[in-house]
């Protein structure tokens, strides 16, 4: 089977297949009609470089090192292999197109070429102009804004840089028809990273008076203030920075409010046109049948949940994401000579979701998308990493979900069924590990993205289908040590009677059991 794995930035499962009712996303909720979609998958970090050299090396972010931009693992932590390396040593041709690992030092300034792609990576030109002041502000002047519907014709080169990467990844897939070689093809997709920058006529499908504020944009009273993230980088654009928001809870207001999850929802569609056309291209290649497609994102994003923007957080708003596996004759059956698996979907005229082919409730991690992919390809499944793998070149610290992708036996809920290793999973429930680092226990400037040396504290989160535990705790940067005998805070959110996380019974509940749950987790 060939690979298309497709990355999103930023995404939350605003989807039709996730039961958003105001989203149109007809083309990804096809895909989820012939997919298993998990309901519960998360990411390491709700930050673009860690989450993605985590999910991209199978390893998680205290193994990596990488908490923030600034260095590559290779030389950092250890030369661990990667998921596209790994395809590649396997015989298969890996393309990289758009924003797959994070640009810059954290993939060695090549996206990590030539250890994981056959060929240089393609990078859009429009690029380069994303935070250009190129948004049409009231006044008539251009702007560097966060929210930015644009004339397309008049964007630098007449284009968008996901437009850009959809073009080049149909041009790949005609290309790998050709020659008939075995692809692993991962495209990555910026929006809705901001600035919310996408072609104007999306807003005609969120009319502002149909958008609502978020369920909880309040702070919650007993959130630990390490906890919250001020959303710097969102406060610089020029559209907020006139605002003159108060720092660091003040909120945004409410017809503000409404505008960025207007751009946000319209952000979403012009991705999900994207999209439509990769996968209908799949088709007219004539691979559907034979390719595996993956559609996750790195991270969430907060919309206005207990006052916060952006993601910066261990809440499921920022650590939450879409994950669904299509993988011909095993989530669907393989269609006939001919047929068409993903007609593109037009947004503005398609009414109506499609429901997902099979849902599982299970709560699963990122870190296991490299055993996964590497099992449904048929490959020898890398090993799970030992206790101190700094050294190890191939090994994993994530579990393979592909016994959890048969639909034929019926929906999959939560629970402890389909594993293969019984002493691992005796007593265990499926839990997310997630954490974020914090330079000082209140909110600063530096709060959001501290660099390594600043880091003081990890918040350590740990998802199960019924709670979030969070630990903020110690950290040295120096030797990359958590110490849990010094806690600075908590949180415990209980799921069945608080699924928005909002009131923190962290202070008022006996949580020995959670606090031996997380250490020992951490520990292995």
């Amino acid at each position: 089977m060939n690979v298309l794995f497709i990355i999103v930035d930023d995404l939350r499962p605003v989807l039709g297949c996730y039961g958003d009712k105001l989203v149109k996303s007809p083309n990804i909720d096809q895909l989820a009609s012939q997919s298993m979609v998990f309901s519960n998958a998360y990411a390491q970090q709700a930050l673009c470089a860690p989450s993605r050299v985590s999910f991209l090396t199978g390893r998680r972010p205290d193994t990596t090192r990488l908490y923030d931009f600034y260095s590559y693992w290779r030389v950092h932590a250890g030369n661990y292999s990667t998921m596209p390396q790994y395809f590649k040593e396997n015989g298969y041709v890996t393309l990289s197109v758009g924003k797959v690992f994070h640009p810059g030092i954290s993939s060695n300034y090549s996206d990590d070429y030539p250890y994981s792609w056959s060929i240089p990576p393609f990078h859009p030109s429009a690029e380069k102009h994303e935070n250009d002041k190129t948004c049409r502000g009231k006044d008539g002047k251009l702007h560097a804004n966060l929210v930015c519907p644009v004339n397309v014709t008049e964007m630098p080169g007449g284009t968008l840089p996901d437009i850009q990467s959809t073009e080049e990844a149909i041009h790949l897939l005609n290309v790998m028809k050709t020659t008939r070689q075995k692809f692993f093809l991962a495209v990555g997709y910026h929006k809705p990273h901001i600035p919310l920058k996408y072609p104007q006529e999306f807003l005609k499908l969120y009319p502002l008076e149909n958008i609502t504020l978020a369920p909880d944009p309040w702070v919650p009273k007993k959130l630990p203030s390490v906890a919250y993230n001020p959303w710097m980088d969102i406060r610089q654009r020029d559209d907020v920075e006139a605002l003159n928001v108060s720092f660091p809870y003040g909120p945004l207001p409410d017809d503000f409010q409404r505008r960025i999850r207007q751009s946000y929802y319209a952000a979403v569609s012009y991705l999900d046109v994207q999209v439509g056309l990769l996968l209908s291209a799949l088709d007219d290649a004539g691979l559907s049948n034979n390719t595996i497609v993956v559609f996750t994102a790195d991270h969430g994003w907060s919309l206005g949940e207990h006052g916060e923007w952006a993601k910066y957080s261990n809440f499921d708003v920022a650590t939450r994401v879409p994950l669904m596996f299509y993988v011909p004759g095993m989530t669907t059956s393989p269609a006939s000579q001919g047929a068409r698996v993903f007609p593109y979907l037009d947004p503005f005229s398609h009414i109506g979701g499609s429901s997902p082919q099979g849902q599982s409730k299970t709560v699963v991690e990122l870190v296991s998308l490299f055993p996964t992919l590497a099992e449904l390809a048929g490959l020898q499944v890398p090993p799970a990493c030992p206790k101190m793998s700094f050294g190890v070149v191939l090994c994993t610290e994530g579990r393979s979900i592909a016994h959890y992708l048969n639909i034929s036996e019926g929906e999959v809920e939560q629970g402890k069924e389909g594993s293969d290793d019984t002493e691992r999973c005796s007593n265990e429930e499926p839990v997310a590990l997630s954490q974020y680092p914090r330079p000082a226990d209140t909110p600063q400037w530096n709060s959001d993205k501290p660099r390594l040396k600043d880091i003081r504290i990890m918040g350590y989160s740990m998802r199960a289908i019924d709670y979030r535990y969070t630990l903020w705790v110690q950290f040295d940067p120096s030797n990359f040590s958590a110490d849990f005998r010094n806690v600075h805070a908590g949180e415990l959110y209980m799921m069945d009677n608080d699924p928005n996380q909002d009131y923190n019974v962290y202070n008022n509940t006996s949580h020995g059991w959670f606090f031996k749950k997380i250490t020992d987790l951490l520990k292995h």
